[in-house]
C-alpha cells in the first residue's frame, strides 16, 4: 500500500478541516460575526446615551439664554438706593449693577462651553453611527459570505465522497477553481486534484481514521506540534547551531488548551533578555587569517590584492559587523555561502525591524538567507514582536518560508492560535 508523504497528510489535515463544522474559515467567519453583532449593540447603546445628551445640551442652551435675558433685564431695572435703610439694617451687600455685569460677562461664555459639548457630542454621535451601519452591513455581508462558504463546503464534501465512491467525474479545473475559493496554492490545488481524480489505498486510510476520532481536534498541543515539526522540516540538511533551548519539554494533555500555553508562555517569560554569547578567545583579523582551512589560505588574491575573506570584513564592517565577534569557524561558513547583497540586505532587514543584531553570532546562516525578509515579515504579520524573535531567532533557521507556512498552517487546522504560541515551541 503507498504510504501518503508528510506533505499531502497535510494537506489533507487542511482538507478535512475545511469539510467540518469546525472549518477554520467558519470559525473565523463566526467569529467575526459575533464581534460584529457586539459592535452593533454597543454602538445602539451609545447612540440612545448621546441623542440624550445633545437633547439636554441644546435645552440648557435656550434655557441659559432665555433666563439670562429675563435676569439682565430684572437687574437693569433695580436701583440699589431704592432699598438702602433695609440693605443697611440687614447687611447686605447687594449691588444689581455688578451682577448685572458679572452675568453680561459669564454667560456668553458659558453658553459657550454648552454649544461646544453640544458639538462635540454630535460629532461623536456621527462617529457612532458610522460604526453602527458598518457593523450592520459586515453582518449582513458575513450571512451572504457564510451561505457561499457553506456552499463550496457542501460541494467539496461532494467532491470527496465521489471520491471515496470510486465514481469521481469532476474536471480538474472544476477541482482548483473550488480550492482557490479556500485561497489554496496552485501546487495545493494541482495535488489536492490528483489526490480526489485518482484516490489510492492511503487515502481510503486516512478517511477511515478521520471517521473514527483519531484525527479529531482533540488533539494536545504537544501532538500538534510535533506534527508540525515532523511536516514542516527543511529537507536539506543544516550545520546544527548552538543558541538558545528550542526542545520543548512534553506537557501535559489537558482539556484546557489555554492552561497549556501559558505554561509555554512562562518559559518564554523566564528568558526576559537576549542572552549573552559566551566570551570566548579574543582573536585578531591577522590571527583568524592564519586560522583558516588552506583551501581559503592559499587562495590567489583578487584582481584588486585583496582575498575573498579580506572582502568579505569589508562588507562586514561597511553593515556595521565586526567580524572578530565572529569565530574561524563561523568566517568559514559564512565565506562558503557569501553574497554580499544578501548580507547587506538581511543585515538592514533586521535593523530595520529592531532585532538584535547579535543574534548573528550564533547563527550566522541568516547572512545568507535569501527569504529572512519573508520569515521575518510572516512572524510579524502574525503578532510576533521584534523581542520574540531576537530571544527565539532558531526558528528563522530552523525552517524555510515554506516549512514556516506549514508549520503555522497546522497550528491554525488543530484549533490554535500562532499568535499565542512561542516560538519555542514552533
Amino acid at each position: 500500500m503507498k504510504m501518503l508523504s508528510t506533505e499531502v497528510r497535510t494537506l489533507l489535515d487542511k482538507l478535512y478541516n475545511l469539510r467540518g463544522e469546525d472549518s477554520v474559515i467558519l470559525t473565523k467567519m463566526n467569529k467575526e460575526r459575533e464581534d460584529a453583532i457586539e459592535t452593533q449593540e454597543r454602538t445602539k447603546n451609545e447612540k440612545e446615551v448621546l441623542i440624550k445628551e445633545i437633547e439636554n445640551l441644546t435645552a440648557e442652551e435656550k434655557t441659559l439664554a432665555e433666563e439670562g435675558e429675563k435676569l439682565t433685564s430684572v437687574l437693569s431695572s433695580i436701583n440699589k438706593d431704592d432699598f438702602a435703610t433695609v440693605l443697611d439694617r440687614l447687611n447686605i451687600d447687594f449691588d444689581p449693577a455688578v451682577i448685572n455685569e458679572k452675568v453680561n460677562r459669564m454667560l456668553p461664555e458659558t453658553i459657550a462651553k454648552v454649544v461646544a459639548e453640544n458639538k462635540k457630542a454630535s460629532e461623536k454621535l456621527e462617529s457612532v453611527e458610522s460604526e453602527m451601519n458598518n457593523a450592520i452591513t459586515k453582518v449582513e455581508e458575513l450571512g451572504i459570505r457564510k451561505d457561499e462558504a457553506l456552499s463550496n463546503q457542501a460541494k467539496l464534501n461532494e467532491y470527496f465522497d465521489l471520491a471515496l465512491a470510486g465514481n469521481i467525474n469532476i474536471t480538474r479545473d472544476e477541482i482548483t477553481s473550488l480550492l482557490e475559493k479556500f485561497d489554496f496554492s496552485e501546487n495545493e490545488q494541482r495535488e489536492a486534484a490528483k489526490i480526489l481524480m485518482f484516490p489510492e489505498d492511503a487515502l481510503y486510510e486516512y478517511d477511515a481514521s478521520f471517521r473514527s476520532g483519531d484525527k479529531a481536534s482533540g488533539k494536545t498541543i504537544t501532538e500538534v506540534l510535533v506534527e508540525a515539526k515532523k511536516e514542516s522540516e527543511v529537507k536539506e540538511p543544516q550545520t546544527e547551531v548552538v543558541t538558545e533551548p528550542s526542545n520543548i519539554e512534553p506537557v501535559k494533555e489537558s482539556a484546557n488548551k489555554d492552561s497549556v500555553l501559558e505554561e509555554i508562555f512562562d518559559k518564554v517569560i523566564e528568558e526576559n533578555t537576549i542572552p549573552e554569547v559566551e566570551p570566548t578567545t579574543t582573536v585578531s583579523q591577522s590571527s583568524i587569517f592564519e586560522e583558516s582551512t588552506p583551501a581559503v589560505a592559499e587562495e590567489a588574491p583578487k584582481e584588486n590584492g585583496q582575498s575573498e575573506k579580506e572582502i568579505l570584513y569589508k562588507v562586514m564592517q561597511e553593515s556595521g559587523l565586526d567580524p572578530e565577534d565572529y569565530n574561524a569557524k563561523t568566517i568559514e561558513k559564512l565565506l562558503a555561502n557569501y553574497d554580499a547583497e544578501t548580507l547587506k540586505n538581511n543585515v538592514a532587514e533586521l535593523r530595520s525591524k529592531n532585532i538584535d543584531l547579535k543574534i548573528l553570532r550564533n547563527n550566522i546562516e541568516l547572512l545568507y538567507d535569501k527569504e529572512l525578509a519573508q520569515k521575518i515579515a510572516k512572524l510579524l504579520e502574525l503578532g510576533k514582536e521584534a523581542r520574540d524573535i531576537s530571544l527565539m531567532p532558531n526558528v528563522l533557521v530552523k525552517y524555510d518560508l515554506k516549512g514556516l507556512n506549514n508549520t503555522i498552517n497546522v497550528l491554525q487546522i488543530s484549533g490554535l492560535d500562532p499568535r499565542k504560541v512561542p516560538l519555542m515551541a514552533y
